[in-house]
């Protein structure tokens, strides 16, 4: 009942059953005959609401939409012991998924933990994905100087009582959102106890280079730093968190080679919600260039 009537988000719903612990993924399928395919990764702590913007852009030009919600948001079923959520098992569902799905040959386009997750799963099934494209994302090892922002974030994110998501989404924007956006941000999570992947996703940022998940960050940057298939950084101008990234990308990955990477303008972390349709029009025209 929390998803009635959300504004933008007049799409068919899908259910998926992942490995491990058996739950169900949702996810958006819109113009599955489509030619070209896009596999739309959020982050934390949005959903897949946050491609609404851009799905109509694809779908106008004959592309599939692939959006899923990750385990512990949107739809998505959200187990409530914040000891199911480890960054290795959300990169084991995005591969059941694909699985499950029969997903091949498509463009990954990913922000914030959809980075983190897809690139992952992009060096460990390589012939799954035919481009990429980066939006206020990395992949970090450890090894990295991270910003106060991101500790501020993680610090808050820990330690609040109440942990709003639509007023996190909104802040992470430029734009001003509609009170019925955010509560559409906030419609996954009716109370506290729907929140633990959500908690747990902070916390899960290798920041250090002796996290559990820096090694297989590291094995996922040599694949990358060979990875000569068309790689896009679409990064906007305005986020504290991700801002130069692009450059790091840039610098290590072949495939970036000759691509026209491009600065969104006007936009938050949050690009998709305050710069959508430009992002899709940008990842269009690429695709068909």
């Amino acid at each position: 009942s929390a998803f009635v009537d959300l504004p933008g988000y007049d799409f068919d719903t899908h259910y998926v059953q992942v490995q491990p612990g058996d739950l169900r993924m949702h996810y958006l399928d819109e113009n599955p005959q489509g030619g070209e395919t896009v596999l739309l990764l959020h982050g934390e702590p949005s959903w897949s609401y946050l491609y609404r913007k851009m799905i109509p852009v694809f779908t106008a030009a004959g592309i599939r939409s692939v959006a899923p919600d990750l385990i512990g948001f949107g739809k998505s079923d959200k187990p409530v012991d914040r000891n199911a959520y480890t960054y290795a098992r959300h990169v084991e569902w995005m591969h059941a998924f694909l699985n499950a799905i029969q997903l091949k040959e498509f463009t990954l386009v990913c922000q914030d933990w959809g980075g983190l997750i897809g690139l992952r799963v992009a060096a460990e099934q390589p012939d799954r994905v035919k481009r990429i494209v980066t939006a206020n994302t990395f992949l970090p090892t450890g090894e990295e100087s991270m910003p106060d922002a991101f500790f501020e974030w993680r610090n808050f994110s820990q330690q609040a009582k109440r942990f709003p998501i639509g007023r996190v989404i909104k802040g992470g924007c430029v734009t001003e959102l509609p009170v019925e956006v955010v509560r559409a941000y906030d419609a996954p999570f009716p109370d506290e106890s729907y929140k633990a992947g959500a908690r747990a996703f902070p916390a899960l940022v290798p920041a250090a280079p002796d996290d559990p998940a820096a090694p297989d960050n590291r094995r996922a940057w040599e694949v990358l730093r060979a990875w000569d298939k068309p790689f896009l950084t679409a990064f906007s101008d305005s986020d504290p968190i991700t801002r130069g990234g692009d450059l790091a990308f840039r610098r290590r990955v072949p495939g970036t080679k000759g691509q026209p990477h491009t600065t969104i303008k006007g936009g938050g972390h949050f690009l998709q919600e305050d710069c959508g349709p430009e992002l899709a029009r940008v990842i269009v025209d690429w695709m068909q260039s």
